[in-house]
């Protein structure tokens, strides 16, 4: 390049007034609708539309999925939801009553069962109650009649040693009675 023109990003006329684009006239400015600025307007045109308009873009990616899953698949998707709504109906016209008619006939069985095996347990109950209080009392009598015999028993046991009593007591007093004649006979012998 000369050193009397200098190449910037952006276009400046020179000294004389020329515009530095090829085609330019006189003026210092073209109009937009000149003839000269229309190929400037079409590269323009083409790099915002190739660079900042993704319409082409996103209009092939809506046709790639369209075709996906409408043509190719062939509404598949809508079968299988048919044959999922075929199939809760079914189940709610059909198979629902059957299982709760079911469920009602095993529950009020399973209740009666239940109904009979609370009565048995309190049958049981009541006689397991019964029977303990009759332990209670056989055990209350056997402890008062072992309390008498007892009480007997030690009153029997009073009445012997006070018979033991009274016959140590003339056992003494026969000993004494004899060693006090021992001694008399013996101090008559040693006299």
């Amino acid at each position: 390049m000369s050193s009397g023109g200098s190449a910037s990003a952006t276009p400046s006329p020179n000294k004389t007034g020329e515009s530095p684009f090829p085609g330019g006239g006189s003026k210092k400015r073209d109009s937009l609708g000149s003839p000269s600025s229309q190929p400037i307007l079409k590269d323009v045109g083409e790099i915002y539309s190739r660079l900042l308009d993704h319409r082409p873009v996103i209009q092939g990616e809506i046709r790639y999925f369209i075709k996906e899953f409408e043509e190719k698949r062939g509404l598949r998707e809508v079968r299988v939801l048919e044959n999922l709504k075929s199939t809760i109906f079914e189940a709610n016209d059909q198979t629902l009553p059957k299982c709760e008619e079911v469920m009602h006939e095993n529950l009020n069985e399973a209740l009666r069962r239940l109904q009979l095996a609370n009565e048995m347990i309190n049958r049981l109950q009541q006689r397991e109650q019964e029977e303990r209080q009759l332990q209670i009392e056989k055990l209350m009598a056997d402890e008062t009649q072992r309390r008498e015999l007892w009480e007997e028993f030690m009153k029997e046991q009073q009445n012997i040693k006070a018979v033991v009593d009274e016959e140590h007591t003339k056992a003494m007093e026969r000993l004494k009675e004899q060693y006090a004649a021992m001694e008399k006979d013996l101090a008559k012998h040693t006299l």
